[in-house]
């Protein structure tokens, strides 16, 4: 683009930033990747294979970066969804164990995701379904308030007490 007024030069947009500054994936490949992990259920040594059968070779490392990075970046989406979830009149809320790599250990440990649900069209409701899983390290109480926070409406859930 020539600015007229500016003189003979000419002037370009600064190119948006990519998730990962200065490295080979754009975001086309990432929510490939993602889509596959998630979605897909396939884990990240299948997709470096697959990847490797095709003459790029990408470890499996370097993947589970660029899913971390991919991550923080959809993190301002996922809080406004569990925002808008916690204005629901009902939720459903349960939690599963799931194993996760214990910082500088090399060793696993259990976690937990728990999901939060909206599914209110049986009932008449407008709002469209949804659910947002969260990591919380446990499944006490403590947890159950820190994703719940200060919700008022209906909350089933299984039998579990710290939901009391």
């Amino acid at each position: 683009m020539v600015c007229r007024s500016c003189g003979d030069s000419v002037a370009q947009a600064k190119a948006p930033a990519h998730v990962v500054p200065g490295g080979l994936p754009r975001e086309a490949l990432l929510a490939d990747i993602l889509v596959k992990k998630y979605a897909d259920h396939l884990p990240l040594y299948r997709q470096a294979q697959m990847l490797a059968r095709q003459g790029v070779t990408i470890d499996r490392a370097t993947l589970a970066g660029w899913v971390g990075r991919a991550a923080g970046y959809l993190k301002p989406i996922v809080d406004r969804q569990k925002a808008e979830l916690l204005k629901s009149d009902r939720l459903f809320v349960d939690e599963t164990t799931a194993k996760v790599l214990a910082p500088s250990s090399g060793k696993t440990k259990t976690g937990y995701l728990w999901a939060m649900v909206r599914d209110d069209r049986p009932h008449g409701g407008v709002d469209p379904p949804a659910i947002v899983y969260s990591y919380m390290p446990g499944r006490g109480g403590m947890w159950a308030a820190k994703l719940l926070g200060e919700y008022h409406g209906i909350l089933q859930v299984d039998g579990y007490e710290a939901y009391g």
